[in-house]
Parts: C-alpha cells; sequence; structure tokens
C-alpha cells in the first residue's frame, strides 16, 4: 500500500506504513537523506513520526518527507550490519521447553535458531531502553503468552510474535523468556542511555556453545560486565 502522511501538529509528520518492512525501508530511506529540518525520527511497528526544528514550513517538509517515502523501495533497508551488538545469553529461560514445543524444535535448535540470524531494532517502547527487535528466524514467531507476568527479571531475553527483546529492567511481560544476559541495554548515565537504537543490529550469542569471552563481549564501551538493571 502507498505510503500515507498526516500532520501531526506543526512539528512532526506521521506516515502510515500499514507493515513492518515498509517502515524500516522508509526510516532507513529517510535517515540517509540527513533532512536538515529534521529533529527526531521515532519508527513505530506500522507508522514513522518525523519531528522537525521549530520555524520549520510543515507543509513544504512533509511534501519532502512523502516524496521519499514514496520512493522507497523495501530492499532499501538492507544496509550493511557494521558491528552489530553482540549480547551473550544463557539460554536457561523458563519458557524455552514451551517454545521449542509450539514450534516442533528441540530445544537446541530454537537457540541455534535466535543465535543463527542478525537482530534489527525495529523500534523502542513499553519500557526505557526496551527494543523490539525484528528480522530472526520466522521459525521462532510464537505468541505472546494469554496472561501477562507480574514481575519479570532484568535481563530476560525473549521473544513473542515475530520479535524479540530483552527486557532492561524488571518490569511487568507476557513474551515467551527463552534466555538470561547480564548485559546492561539501559544506563542513565551513559550516552545514550539505550544500547540499542532504533535501526541497529543485534546479534545473540549462546555463552554455553562459545568457549572464548572475546566472543561474548559487548561491542560498546557499555561492556556485560556491568549487570542489567
Amino acid at each position: 500500500m502507498t505510503p500515507r502522511l498526516l500532520t501531526a501538529g506543526d512539528r512532526a509528520v506521521l506516515v502510515q506504513t500499514d507493515d513492518l518492512a515498509t517502515t524500516l525501508a522508509i526510516t532507513a530511506r529517510i535517515r540517509q537523506a540527513h533532512l536538515p529540518e529534521m529533529e527526531d525520527l521515532i519508527p513505530a511497528s506500522e507508522t514513522l513520526l518525523v519531528r522537525v526544528i521549530a520555524g520549520t514550513d510543515i507543509s513544504s517538509f512533509g511534501a519532502r518527507v512523502l516524496a521519499l517515502a514514496i520512493g522507497t523501495h523495501i530492499d532499501d533497508s538492507a544496509v550493511d550490519l557494521g558491528h552489530p551488538l553482540h549480547i551473550p545469553v544463557r539460554y536457561n529461560g523458563p519458557d524455552l521447553e514451551e517454545v521449542a514445543r509450539e514450534t516442533g524444535l528441540s530445544c537446541a535448535e530454537v537457540i541455534r535458531a535466535h543465535v543463527g540470524t542478525p537482530w534489527r531494532a525495529a523500534f523502542v517502547g513499553f519500557a526505557p531502553g526496551f527494543a523490539y527487535l525484528a528480522g530472526g528466524d520466522p521459525r521462532l514467531r510464537v505468541p505472546r503468552h494469554a496472561e501477562s507476568r507480574t514481575s519479570v527479571p532484568a535481563g530476560s531475553v525473549a521473544i513473542a510474535g515475530g520479535f524479540s527483546a530483552v527486557y532492561p529492567r524488571q518490569s511487568p511481560g507476557g513474551w515467551r523468556i527463552i534466555g538470561t544476559t547480564d548485559a546492561t541495554l539501559w544506563d542513565i548515565d551513559a550516552d545514550p542511555p539505550a544500547a540499542v537504537q532504533p535501526g541497529g543490529w543485534v546479534r545473540f550469542v549462546d555463552i554455553d556453545a562459545t568457549a572464548t569471552p572475546s566472543t561474548t563481549s559487548r561491542s560498546t564501551s557499555r561492556t556485560a560486565t556491568k549487570g542489567a538493571r
């Protein structure tokens, strides 16, 4: 479906896309355009909010954004992985066996599927530092729990609805928990506080399957030597 544009006050426009793949591609295209009036770019599953600096002619700016959106192809989001963020995981989650049963895979196959492909941060939400990671193995597409847990520990690595995520701090949650990590995903004293930014790439690493500590380190200065908060 052709992207649609709505104004969101006098400081933002909203692009509606109807699917995640299109949102990712348009986000990448607009980010690469380096529009001087753009103040912030906030993607979601089927929308993209573009905020502008004060005094911007919102009609003119919106027309340029819409032209970029309409001219975007899905493969525009296919960019070099560069240096993905490596997140070390112990696959000891309480829902691992349940996920295996529902997908028809063994626990070992679930783990291999989770670490076997790179994940891309489509958008953030729910809690500070909570990144919705897309693009994993399609065999891992399972629904969230019918009822959420009242408390999910910080560092829980989970999947639901085709996404994966790491709970950056203790909170309620309904995703299927398949593992845990000591990596810090949200640190208010860091710049930026969120280790995973929209558009960034993540690779999960099975701690028990690697023999060298270097492969389980974070690719930023905020390594897993800090406990997740």
